[in-house]
Order: structure tokens, then C-alpha cells, then sequence
């Protein structure tokens, strides 16, 4: 979904600046920069913010706005947690921004939602399985990576239907018909994308994981 200057009205995009700007500066300012110290989780960070800009920039559609690609919202979040991974996936967007993939004006609601509501999803159904799932190593890489990761993108896709239908940009029986089910499609990408990747984190280097302890899924177990 990287929203053109001209899909949405004005009106649509000045509300996504006056949102994004204090929710990006509240995240700049809670983030735990200190742990950015390490040269080795600094040039991680930074390597995701590099290769997702990439990821996103490899884009599919047909009409403006409709755009597929897949996001690494979850992998981004249970690596880094929710400050440091939105303002990251910020500057994905303005990455892809600057590389003519989406609009200027529209980088606040592009932000909003890629950044915003694919990590704010990803918190949430982290959180979820975190209170009522076993604190186990397989149930923190199967759900946590694979599963959570697949119905992040799908409840993304919905959000973004909902928004290209509320703002008239598109019809929601053709946004239900011929947009929608392709984040489908996408869950399976997304959920091996960042299962994979959480998996390697886990096994080889469990410190650039921030929401994985041993302590917690793997001491007694």
C-alpha cells in the first residue's frame, strides 16, 4: 500500500501528518536508543531498515495505491519492540519515498499505516500469545514468527481496504474482490519471511531478538 500524492483527499493527508508527527516523536523519545550503543545492534537495525526499504520497494499492482509487498513489521517489533521498530519502518517509508515508490504528500499516511498500524498489530498479537500461550521456544518461534507474522499482513490488508473505502478512493466490493484476498496470499510470504528469520535470530544470535529471554523459554523447559 504506498499511497500517490493525488489517491486521497487533502484533507485525509493533513490528518495523517498531525497524527504521525507526535506518535513518531513520542517513539523517539521512548525508545531505548541505548541499546542502538552496541555497534553490533546498531548495524542490525540499520540492516533492516536497508533491506525492508529493498523488500518494499519490490512492489505489485495495477492501479495507484493498490500496491502488495510484503512488510517484516513482526520481525522488526520482536526484534527491537515497538519504539525503535516504528521509527525504523519511518524511514523505510521515507526511503521508499525518496525512490519515487510513494507520494511526499502522502508520507504521513503511508507511514501511518505501514509503519503505525503494521506494528502497533504486531505488539498486540504479540502481547496476546505472550499472556495466554506456554512460555516454550517452539510456541515463541511457530506463533510468534510464523503465525502472528501471517495475520499481522492479513488484518493490514483490511485496515488498508477500509481506508481506500472510507476515502472513496476505490469501492469496497472491488477493494473485497480484487484487493483484499491477495493479503491472503501474502500471510504465507510473510509468515516464512519472518519465521525464518526470528528462527536464525533465535538459534544463532538470541541477543538481537529484545522480546526473547532464555530465562523465560528456555530455562527448565
Amino acid at each position: 500500500m504506498n499511497l500517490t500524492d493525488n489517491l486521497l483527499g487533502d484533507g485525509w493527508y493533513w490528518a495523517a501528518w498531525a497524527v504521525w508527527v507526535p506518535l513518531f516523536a513520542r517513539s523517539v523519545l521512548r525508545s531505548p536508543w541505548r541499546r542502538l550503543a552496541d555497534s553490533t545492534q546498531m548495524n542490525v537495525w540499520l540492516g533492516l531498515v536497508v533491506v525492508l526499504t529493498l523488500v518494499w520497494s519490490l512492489k505489485a499492482g495495477v492501479k495507484p495505491g493498490l500496491d502488495l509487498h510484503l512488510l517484516g513489521a513482526t520481525l522488526f517489533t520482536l526484534s527491537f519492540g515497538p519504539h525503535l521498530a516504528f521509527v525504523g519502518l519511518s524511514l523505510v517509508t521515507a526511503g521508499i519515498t525518496l525512490n519515487g515508490a510513494a507520494g511526499q504528500f502522502s508520507f504521513a499516511a503511508n507511514a501511518l499505516m505501514m509503519a503505525g498500524v503494521s506494528v502497533a498489530l504486531s505488539q498486540i498479537y504479540y502481547r496476546i500469545s505472550a499472556a495466554i500461550l506456554p512460555r516454550h521456544f517452539f510456541v515463541y518461534i511457530f506463533v510468534n514468527g510464523f503465525f502472528c507474522a501471517a495475520l499481522t499482513i492479513i488484518s493490514f490488508g483490511f485496515f488498508a481496504t477500509a481506508l481506500l473505502a472510507l476515502s472513496g478512493a476505490y469501492a469496497w466490493d472491488y477493494l473485497m474482490s480484487e484487493y483484499f484476498p491477495y493479503f491472503l496470499l501474502l500471510g504465507f510470504s510473510e509468515a516464512w519471511l519472518s519465521g525464518m528469520v526470528v528462527t536464525l535470530f533465535v538459534v544463532y544470535r538470541p541477543g538481537w531478538v529484545g522480546t526473547f529471554e532464555d530465562s523465560r523459554y528456555l530455562a527448565g523447559k
